[in-house]
């Protein structure tokens, strides 16, 4: 790294975070003018409303646009550079456009490990916060967007070989009625155990059973036992079996990873949208360094028009980019696309728009 590959980067940077600044402003006025009403109907202060929305919403919005900021950034300060001569300059002195790229590599590199980190385990955090409070007070009498608090008739699978179901749940005091579980070996059951009453016991992290009646089944022998307290593992938590729309995006990756799995035992038919957040995390940090060599080659030539044609530019690409992926996800988790291939189909596709750009750009 030469003296002008740190002025670059630190140049690169120093825009980007002005921008994020600036753009992050913008939306949060955008977004309180659109629930200026549900804030006033909270009779929340301004400080809580920072606290208990805008301190969740402000991450999410972040790494939502992230790669498009990184885009826009670069574009900005790149133009710059090239209307002041400063990059014919440097490749005056014999550096080639290769060469011109490393601080580029550095500052996407670095700016897509921020966003990996954020999206694994700090972006899933903000979302608690900012569903809870949308839940709460901007989306009240909204049941589809709402977590449910009653469930009715659920069944699921524990492993290969059980089932297990419950009449009804409720997901606040977390508790259940009707509960059943049945082992099976080859056609026949071979295990069976009811109870009227489940329960979550926060201490010993276990399913608690009152009143149960246990039945071990072999062949015409039959074992019937009554049980007045049991305690059992079933491999799922209250969080598991609650059915929230935005469970998959408040999880940290090691706790998605977990879910998935169970999710997949299950049978769940929305296991794809789980997937495709999984390889989101992952692809739209990738996408970062992918906005920033497009950025760098797009706007490191001095052309008439300046920084204004380069940043429409930068926009309508950022705009394609967010529909593209867009699409990937409708046809990732309503068809029949993988989600691993709809998660990283717009890094491809853009991928190869960056390599035809340095391909005709001047070396």
């Amino acid at each position: 790294m030469k003296t002008y590959d740190w002025y670059i980067l630190r140049t690169f940077l120093k825009t980007f975070v002005f921008l994020l600044l600036i753009f992050t402003m913008i939306t949060m006025a955008v977004d309180a003018s659109e629930k200026s009403e549900d804030f006033v109907r909270s009779g929340l202060g301004f400080w809580d409303v920072m606290t208990k929305y805008y301190s969740g919403f402000v991450p999410y919005i972040i790494s939502l646009l992230f790669p498009v900021f990184v885009l826009i950034a670069v574009v900005f300060f790149t133009s710059k550079l090239a209307e002041r001569s400063e990059l014919v300059a440097m490749l005056s002195i014999g550096t080639s456009l290769r060469r011109l790229l490393l601080p580029y590599w550095v500052g996407g590199i670095f700016l897509a490990l921020v966003l990996g980190f954020a999206n694994h385990f700090v972006t899933p955090v903000a979302n608690i916060i900012r569903t809870d409070f949308e839940n709460k007070f901007v989306d009240m009498g909204n049941i589809s967007k709402q977590q449910k608090q009653y469930l009715n008739n659920l069944h699921f699978r524990v492993d290969t070989y059980t089932y297990a179901g419950m009449r009804s749940y409720d997901t606040t005091v977390k508790s259940g009625n009707g509960f059943y579980l049945v082992r099976i070996k080859g056609n026949q059951v071979v295990y069976n155990i009811r109870s009227e009453t489940i329960s979550w016991d926060t201490a010993k992290k276990q399913w608690k059973l009152e009143t149960a009646i246990e039945r071990k089944i072999n062949g015409m022998h039959e074992e019937v036992k009554m049980i007045p307290v049991f305690y059992m593992k079933l491999g799922y938590r209250p969080s598991d079996i609650s059915e929230d729309e935005f469970k998959k995006d408040k999880l940290k990756t090691p706790e998605l990873n977990r879910f998935i799995r169970q999710e997949e035992i299950r049978g769940s038919e929305t296991v794809n949208a789980s997937k495709f957040e999984r390889y989101r995390r992952d692809s739209s940090a990738v996408a970062v360094i992918i906005m920033t060599m497009i950025a760098a080659v797009l706007a490191c030539r001095k052309i008439r028009g300046g920084s204004g044609f380069h940043l429409a530019l930068a926009f309508i690409i950022g705009v394609a980019f967010i529909v593209f992926d867009k699409f990937a996800m409708v046809f990732s988790t309503k068809g029949n696309l993988p989600p691993i291939i709809a998660a990283w189909i717009p890094d491809f596709l853009f991928a190869l728009v960056a390599l035809w750009l340095y391909k005709k750009a001047p070396k």
